[in-house]
């Protein structure tokens, strides 16, 4: 079900457009009603989520925007063939009818769903001010600053410099004997003070509280049932299991594994056992008039919800 749309072609345009960031939110905003995945809402038959729908209807002809009914049908002044129609009380603005005939002549390529998009590592690009360079992560950084003819701000007082890595890495900000540390270990060593305060604060336990924040956030964790009288319940080992994790710098596809299923594994740990706290973190009752198989239904439908979101990248709810 999740795979039955047809992806087409996924690379951005040439003139810098991409399907996903600038042009499905105009169609998902002012065309998926009619002409999207609801057959029941479905309007003329035709499909504009779909790139090959829309191409064998002749609604795009990619490359072509004076022949694509698409692009007509924006532009044109009769209130019969205006789209979206005049009832609907919407209409694009200038900008977006421009920017969907850009799209449209840079050929009309669709992109899949984000999250099935695998990541492409991308070479640095070429900058003329290398100085300032120190690593390729501010190459990519400076070449968005030159494209536009901005010089990068001032490097930060060392005060500030630490704040900003305190708040990053544990959430809090430096108490003041810390930050006088730092200031007078930057004077005298720079660079090398900075990472050696970096590693300090990474195998620190605030690192792994702080880390732990949102992945908790993400599983829905609480510590209440989040129902009825919204009282207590015990799950802070799972919280603690995932805060370790962090600080132990546990595999990803172990801290993933362990949580989905760490019961199942051959001779399960106490930890593992744990670790699947994430499939009970849904909203619990202790009411006595609830129904079980109300609940049950409920639980289930709250744990795929939020395993579709976690791991999947997508809503699975209806």
């Amino acid at each position: 079900m999740l795979f039955s749309w047809s992806c087409g072609g996924f690379m951005r345009a040439d003139d810098g457009l991409e399907y996903n960031r600038d042009v499905r939110p105009i169609l998902a905003e002012y065309c998926f009603a009619c002409h999207g995945p609801d057959s029941a809402a479905r309007k003329a038959d035709l499909r504009l989520d779909q790139r090959e729908a829309a191409i064998d209807f002749g609604a795009i002809v990619p490359g072509k925007p004076d022949e694509s009914e698409v692009v007509a049908r924006l532009f044109t002044d009769d209130a019969d063939l205006v789209m979206p129609p005049r009832e609907t009380k919407k209409s694009l603005s200038p900008a977006q009818k421009e920017l969907l005939k850009r799209w449209v002549a840079a050929g009309a390529e669709y992109q899949p769903h984000w999250s099935f998009i695998p990541p492409e590592r991308h070479e640095p690009p070429a900058v003329k001010n290398q100085a300032w360079v120190k690593n390729f992560i501010d190459q990519f950084v400076l070449a968005e600053l030159e494209q536009h003819g901005l010089e990068p701000a001032a490097e930060a007082e060392p005060h500030a410099l630490f704040r900003r890595i305190h708040l990053d890495i544990t959430g809090l900000p430096p108490n003041p004997k810390d930050t006088a540390e730092f200031t007078a270990d930057y004077a005298q060593r720079g660079d090398a003070a900075l990472s050696a305060w970096i590693d300090r604060l990474m195998n620190s336990s605030a690192w792994g509280e702080h880390r732990a924040r949102y992945w908790l956030d993400a599983a829905r964790y609480g510590d209440t049932h989040g129902l009825h009288f919204d009282n207590y319940r015990e799950m802070w080992p799972y919280r603690d299991w995932v805060i370790r994790a962090f600080n132990a710098n546990q595999p990803f596809d172990r801290f993933v594994v362990e949580q989905i299923a760490g019961d199942l594994l051959p001779n399960p740990t106490l930890d593992q056992r744990i670790a699947t706290g994430f499939q009970r973190c849904n909203i619990t009752t202790n009411e006595g008039g609830t129904i079980d198989e109300e609940n049950l239904a409920n639980y289930a439908a709250d744990r795929v919800q939020t395993f579709g979101w976690v791991f999947l990248g997508l809503t699975t709810n209806c």
